[in-house]
């Protein structure tokens, strides 16, 4: 299944590259040259079908479990001050995503949104610690029967575009679809203080199927 909301970027993709191997094999005469050219085009084509997959996830965990949001590596977990929704200190667990990684977003927990805001921002490299804050990113509060979980979409440098589902006072599942973020980019999650984190720097995550941290009940 291809996500809806990235018709557009592989429509744009495909009438870049068809004719782009159209003209290849169509003036080059030499097969030794032409083929292996046209290969090329024809890679971006599959690889955009590819990226823009949207697998079949399950809900794992308990109801007071928060699951990543996103697929990825763990690049940060840290004792921060986030300022913008929970305006003190929190834990903060990242997700980095590479180009090979499924950018699709999932609700890490039940509840019921909270806040939104879009940020307009810059295009830094997302796994930069400064990208939280500078880049283009979308924030987001869900809360839930166990407290507030506060998590920030963050475009990288390739990465122009971020959709997001979230509509302030909307109730919202666990492992649903809450958006996604077109080629490189990173997720921010900020949990209580008293949440015990399941993951370590450097493992691999995978969105609605891996147990970020469990919230006291």
């Amino acid at each position: 299944m291809i996500h809806k909301d990235c018709y557009g970027t592989i429509l744009l993709v495909w009438l870049i590259c068809a004719p782009l191997a159209y003209l290849i094999m169509r003036f080059i005469p030499w097969p030794f040259i032409s083929y292996p050219l046209c290969t090329i085009p024809m890679f971006f084509m599959g690889f955009v079908l590819f990226f823009f997959r949207v697998p079949s996830r399950v809900r794992v965990g308990a109801d007071n479990q928060v699951t990543s949001v996103a697929d990825g590596k763990i690049v940060v977990i840290d004792k921060v001050v986030e300022n913008e929704y929970i305006k003190g200190e929190c834990l903060q667990v990242s997700v980095y995503m590479d180009f090979f990684n499924v950018h699709v977003n999932y609700w890490p927990i039940d509840g019921n949104v909270t806040y939104y805001k879009y940020h307009p921002g810059k295009y830094m490299l997302a796994f930069l610690p400064k990208a939280s804050e500078l880049n283009e990113h979308t924030s987001v509060a869900v809360r839930s029967t166990y407290g507030d979980v506060f998590f920030k979409q963050i475009a990288g440098t390739f990465a122009r575009r971020i959709v997001c589902h979230a509509n302030p006072g909307a109730d919202v599942v666990k492992s649903d679809e809450c958006g996604i973020i077109k080629f490189g980019s990173r997720i921010d999650m900020y949990l209580p203080l008293d949440a015990v984190i399941k993951v370590k720097l450097g493992d691999t995550v995978r969105g609605s199927e891996t147990v970020i941290a469990e919230l006291n009940k």
